[in-house]
């Protein structure tokens, strides 16, 4: 039987100016793999990427002043009565990547583990989680405010969940770490303990101080720093370089959507990439969409409407906004009130055969309707300020 935590997993006692609690650490080579990507990934990431997935201004963002953090707690719902009993930090360190596990062995050493995380996140200029804007964040603010101290305010958070669903979301069945572990680092966990048991698997140690009840614990959490990492890797290399990924055409989708709010041109070039490898619907119509509108924008008329063409012709359920889109040009670009009404009439006709909701016929009816009565109160204006697109509908 394992008689402590040490020696399950290793580590030494570390005291603090409020007590001593247990921490385990482990060091890794740089070019140790996490999946198919090594560690080092992670640093090849720019001031840029972090610019991109924070949507905050990091002029000074360094990936090796970045700590990677995740937490095991007594419960998922969070609240005052939740404790971070497991704190799991990794960051680079000259050579190699270090990951240190910062372990309450009773819930009086909270003091402890507060003091001594203190302490480490002075050392870094940021954060990275997975949903820690959600959770972990405001878990450990709240355990530091309880403890008579203040969250370090000079760091900035890289919650990594947001960019995963942009990229994953229209490819993955979920994006939680485990899927996109599995899915898109080619990592396969063995035997991991599910995140819902781990509270349980606490009070059991607390109750039995039994060790072996932590083992997976502690192995679950090193996992998801390392994950973490790896995942930091992907999305940087993506971002800075997709054609060295084998990425599929719902991920250039999700490039497009993280590139578009910072670089619009790079966001297009990744949506026109999408298409090419064969983006599917209905996203493939959501593309097509969105750059007929960017067009528009600019006063490319005609290449909208091929954009908004492609976009109706799609086998995927109907989509009001090309047919409106198009309807409006011949109406209001073109001055054609015939060809608003062949558009209309036919998006009428296809919103019936493919079951589109009552509300959009209705939009449709009177759209026509209108037409209709404009047409009749004044003759045809002949076509000005545009010319017909060459519409084959």
């Amino acid at each position: 039987m394992v008689s402590s935590v040490a020696e399950l997993v290793g580590g030494r006692e570390q005291a603090t100016s409020h007590g001593s609690l247990f921490v385990a650490r482990r060091d890794y080579q740089l070019h140790h793999s996490h999946g198919e990507l090594p560690l080092r990934t992670a640093l090849e990431a720019s001031p840029e990427v972090f610019r991109l997935l924070t949507r905050q201004p990091q002029p000074g963002a360094a990936p090796a002043r970045l700590l990677y953090l995740d937490t095991e707690t007594t419960g998922l719902a969070g609240g005052t009565g939740t404790y971070a009993f497991l704190v799991g930090a990794g960051f680079f360190e000259a050579d190699r990547f270090v990951l240190e596990q910062y372990f309450m062995r009773d819930l009086d050493e909270e003091p402890a583990l507060v003091a001594a995380i203190d302490a480490l996140l002075a050392d870094f200029d940021g954060v990275v989680t997975f949903n820690g804007r959600g959770f972990d964040l405001p878990l450990l603010e709240t355990r530091f405010v309880l403890s008579r101290r203040r969250w370090p305010d000079h760091l900035w958070h890289l919650d990594l969940l947001p960019p995963a669903r942009r990229l994953w979301s229209s490819r993955l069945p979920d994006c939680r770490l485990a899927t996109i572990e599995t899915r898109v680092l080619g990592l396969d966990r063995i035997d991991d303990v599910p995140g819902a048991l781990i509270p349980s698997l606490y009070f059991r140690y607390l109750r039995s101080r039994r060790a072996e009840e932590l083992g997976p614990v502690f192995e679950h959490n090193r996992l998801d720093v390392l994950s973490l990492v790896a995942l930091t890797g992907w999305v940087a290399r993506a971002l800075s370089d997709p054609g060295g990924l084998d990425l599929a055409p719902e991920e250039y989708l999700g490039l497009g959507r993280l590139w578009e709010a910072l670089d619009a041109e790079r966001g297009v070039e990744c949506y026109r990439t999408a298409l090419a490898r064969g983006l599917g619907s209905p996203y493939r119509e959501r593309v097509l969409l969105r750059l007929g509108l960017r067009a528009k924008r600019e006063a490319r008329w005609h290449e909208a409407c091929r954009f908004w063409e492609a976009a109706i012709s799609g086998d995927s359920g109907f989509q009001l906004r090309p047919w409106e889109e198009l309807a409006k040009y011949y109406e209001h670009r073109c001055r054609d009130l015939a060809g608003a009404q062949r558009v209309t009439s036919l998006a009428m006709a296809k919103a019936r055969a493919r079951g589109a909701p009552d509300a959009v016929r209705d939009s449709l009816a009177h759209r026509l309707s209108r037409l209709r009565r404009r047409s009749r109160l004044s003759p045809l204006d002949p076509p000005s300020g545009g010319t017909h697109p060459g519409t084959k509908m």
